[in-house]
């Protein structure tokens, strides 16, 4: 879908400036070159999973099921840890999955809550670092998920979850505002 999207409309200007004199248009060179890519991407993909089909399990996977005992600890996969711990963050369990599924349908809001007329970050420090911010949250979600659901786990997963979701709504809109305010103050000069 990117390749196509990207190849009909081309390419633009990596600062993140649109302008249609930056623009390649399509060519035989550029399918050929996409399809060696993807060639190799799915040989790749078929030597993980003909030849080589436990190199991402977990030895876990091994211990024969037991029906009357609940395993110690029960953890997903290593990228559904984040949503995993927002939804233990939340003490309620229906608030819990509203706020799981939340964290991934705030992404399609992004569009409305980014105020800044700039899209690209390369211009934009403040975005900069609250990007760096947002990842350093992502992550500490990541590795609270995968600890056991104690008392400092807890707290710390409530704080970060508050602030992944404040990421969204409150810290992208605010730094779109400053950023917009301090570059029109700028061009006044």
């Amino acid at each position: 879908m990117h390749l196509l999207t990207l190849h009909t409309h081309g390419s633009s200007n990596p600062l993140g400036i649109s302008s249609n004199g930056d623009k390649l248009p399509m060519h035989p060179y550029f399918i050929f070159k996409d399809l060696v890519t993807i060639l190799l991407f799915f040989l790749a993909l078929a030597l993980i999973v003909f030849y080589m089909p436990n190199v991402m399990g977990h030895s876990d996977n091994y211990i024969p099921a037991n029906p009357m005992q609940t395993p110690p600890s029960i953890v997903p996969e290593w990228y559904l840890l984040p949503y995993y711990a927002i939804l233990r963050s939340i003490p309620n369990k229906l608030l819990g999955v509203v706020g799981m599924l939340g964290s991934l349908l705030i992404l399609l809001a992004m569009p409305l809550l980014d105020t800044s007329r700039v899209r690209g970050s390369q211009f934009r420090p403040l975005m900069r670092f609250a990007f760096w911010v947002f990842v350093s949250d992502f992550f500490l979600l990541m590795y609270l998920g995968s600890q056991h659901a104690e008392e400092p786990y807890i707290t710390v997963g409530a704080i970060a979850t508050v602030l992944y979701f404040g990421w969204f709504v409150v810290i992208v809109p605010v730094v779109g505002v400053i950023e917009n305010t301090l570059m029109d103050i700028a061009t006044d000069k």
